[in-house]
């Protein structure tokens, strides 16, 4: 199955999927609105405004699996990251990311292994998976790693027009 095949919706509900970004760098991140990782928003959201005319967008994927530190209903989660950090990148619906009721989506990305080799699943909210204009998982990157650190910008500078 293709990345760009599988079945997506918006926080407001609107079906969508990868496919509305090909030819796009999509930064995919699953996100959470009371996690210790959360001002990572800040920096996903510089990189949006950074590259998004290069042909980039971050993607954020609220998930709640991970200590229930995604609890809101999608407009709760639309309101706390726009009032809060300012975030002007898609936002999907609630999904999960592992176990038995993983999303499609993830079931893909976690197939793809990070820097040291180890796939499968995701470990903490805010794990980010570099998704190729072509449509491919280029490069993934664990929740400790800070949006615009030189390993992650440098894997986003390379798939930019």
């Amino acid at each position: 199955m293709s990345l760009y095949d599988i079945p997506l919706h918006t926080l407001s509900g609107t079906d969508t999927s990868l496919a509305d970004y090909r030819g796009k760098a999509v930064l995919v991140v699953n996100v959470a609105s009371k996690c210790g990782l959360t001002p990572q928003y800040e920096g996903l959201e510089r990189l949006q405004k950074r590259y998004e005319d290069r042909g980039f967008t971050v993607l954020g994927a609220p998930c709640n699996q991970f200590g229930g530190q995604e609890p809101g209903t999608n407009e709760e989660i639309q309101e706390f990251c726009s009032m809060t950090y300012g975030v002007t990148f898609p936002m999907l619906d609630k999904l999960e990311v592992n176990g038995p009721d993983r999303h499609p989506l993830y079931s893909e990305l976690t197939a793809t292994p990070d820097a040291e080799g180890a796939a499968g699943d995701v470990q903490w909210n805010f794990e980010k998976f570099l998704v190729t204009p072509e449509g491919t998982v280029a490069a993934r990157f664990r929740p400790q790693t800070q949006p615009e650190s030189a390993e992650v910008v440098a894997a986003i500078e390379a798939q930019l027009r």
